[in-house]
């Protein structure tokens, strides 16, 4: 079988380019004179990813879909680091996406199972407040189109970038506390009356009706009144001054003439 090229890299200063092919090697190339200068073996399924350290010339991340991440001295043609992406109970997930941190310290890659993989050095204490599924609410939400073919969320009949910032929900569709909502753009200041949704049963495309994340809670008018917005506050201004100078026309049409001096509203 012919080999066909799947990926091809530049190393960060250019000297080198490395190619993947469908029979699952890595071959690195002298970028200036063509040759041939190291091949590279340890994958044993297609490579598609194909990343150069951001500063670091040596240096170049490989990954696949046989589960497999390496990190290669290209100058030496030597593996330097490797990780397998096992799943427990479900074989290996194939990597899709891998890049590096600008400093160079930490790898950020995706799989096929919907995982986000962060390899890298020091602690990870600073990922342990998000939770371990996240998924927005809205994400498998149905679409419709309008009269004029733009797209509108079915349920609410809004455009989708016109909605409210969705809610944390994990892969059952279960809402996540308000500690773990003001992690949402868009939600970080919000008071905890708007960061518990509103839940409701609706019937999914096979017809099993199940309890879902239907929208926000609604507010109570009185608590909205409370708290009215500035521009909210101008209107009821420009109503108001509009009603007197209304009332202050008709007076002077039906009434009698004003005296001299007597201050009028135009």
């Amino acid at each position: 079988i012919k080999p066909k090229v799947t990926m091809i890299a530049w190393n960060q200063n250019d000297n080198y380019v490395v190619t993947a092919t469908n029979n699952h090697l890595l071959k690195v190339w002298n970028s200036y004179t063509g040759q041939l200068l190291h091949e590279l073996v340890g994958h044993t399924d297609e490579v598609f990813v194909l990343e150069t350290h951001p500063f670091d010339s040596r240096v170049m991340l490989s990954a696949g879909h046989d589960g497999k991440i390496f990190i290669w001295d290209i100058t030496k043609g030597t593996k330097t680091k490797d990780y397998f992406n096992m799943i427990e109970g479900q074989g290996h997930g194939a990597v899709f996406d891998c890049k590096f941190s600008p400093d160079g310290q930490h790898i950020a890659c995706t799989d096929s199972y919907g995982h986000l993989l962060i390899l890298g050095f020091g602690s990870s204490t600073a990922y342990e407040k998000i939770p371990d599924q996240m998924f927005f609410h809205t994400d498998y939400r149905p679409l419709i189109r309008d009269s004029n073919d733009y797209v509108l969320d079915e349920q609410t009949q809004q455009a989708p970038h016109l909605m409210s910032p969705p809610f944390l929900v994990d892969e059952d569709g279960n809402p996540y506390p308000p500690t773990y909502q003001r992690l949402v753009p868009g939600r970080e200041n919000c008071a905890d009356e708007y960061l518990i949704p509103q839940l409701g049963y609706v019937a999914t495309s096979d017809g099993e009706v199940v309890e879902q994340v239907i929208g926000e809670q609604a507010v109570d008018q009185d608590e909205e009144a409370l708290d009215p917005s500035v521009l909210d506050g101008m209107m009821r201004q420009l109503q108001q001054q509009d009603q007197r100078t209304e009332a202050d026309e008709e007076s002077s049409s039906n009434g009698p003439p004003a005296e001299e001096g007597t201050a009028r509203r135009g």
